[in-house]
């Protein structure tokens, strides 16, 4: 049998995929973790008691303003590198435009406060817990998209893990933001992306050995 017949033998059955089908799977399993994720907030966190409030003001939709548009980032590149095709991650430098914009406001918010309070508005009063909650909640969603993966053929490992751990780190950080009280931009600037970071990180680090195919 030459070359040109065994191809054609195995390409014989090949059924059609759906034009959406990528989309649609990445979706139901970034869905699937997300409401995971709600109910651990629900069962071990609680959600803030002012949170109807809370959503009236600026600060918490700068929060979720930045971690929305980082996770649709985030869910671009997974969808780009869960093909097996060549992908430049230098094209995805619109990542760090969220984080740009979220540094001027944080300066802008350092400019209208006296120094003494510079501390303060870093730290909050939960430093210590936010990037660790974040990388907590971030495990079901990234379970979620391991399942999407299933489908899908990932050639770049680590990227592609480093990429569903970005994905389920922001928006494990977009849910948080229901029970984080904290409201200075300096402080989600800081630590919030510190949680997102560490579930990239793990997610690098867990691609090679979990996505292969």
């Amino acid at each position: 049998m030459n070359m040109e017949t065994l191809i054609a033998s195995l390409a014989a059955d090949l059924k059609p995929v759906a034009r959406r089908a990528m989309g649609r799977r990445l979706l139901t399993g970034i869905l699937g973790g997300g409401v995971a994720t709600l109910l651990l907030i629900a069962i071990t966190l609680g959600f803030r008691h002012d949170l109807g409030l809370a959503m009236r003001g600026a600060a918490f939709w700068v929060k979720w303003a930045y971690t929305i548009s980082l996770g649709i980032g985030a869910l671009i590149l997974v969808r780009r590198l869960g093909r097996p095709e060549p992908v430049k991650l230098r094209r995805f430098w619109p990542l760090i435009i969220p984080f740009a914009v979220l540094a001027i406001v944080s300066a802008a918010e350092m400019a209208h406060v006296p120094t003494g309070d510079w501390l303060a508005m870093w730290l909050g009063k939960t430093w210590k817990k936010c990037p660790w909650l974040v990388l907590m909640l971030s495990a079901p969603i990234f379970v979620g998209l391991l399942w999407s993966f299933r489908r899908l053929a990932p050639t770049r490992l680590a990227a592609a893990g480093g990429a569903a751990g970005l994905a389920a780190g922001c928006w494990a950080a977009t849910l948080y933001c229901l029970h984080c009280p904290e409201v200075s931009a300096l402080f989600v600037l800081t630590w919030y992306t510190l949680g997102i970071g560490l579930a990239a990180a793990a997610g690098a680090l867990l691609g090679p050995r979990l996505l292969r195919w």
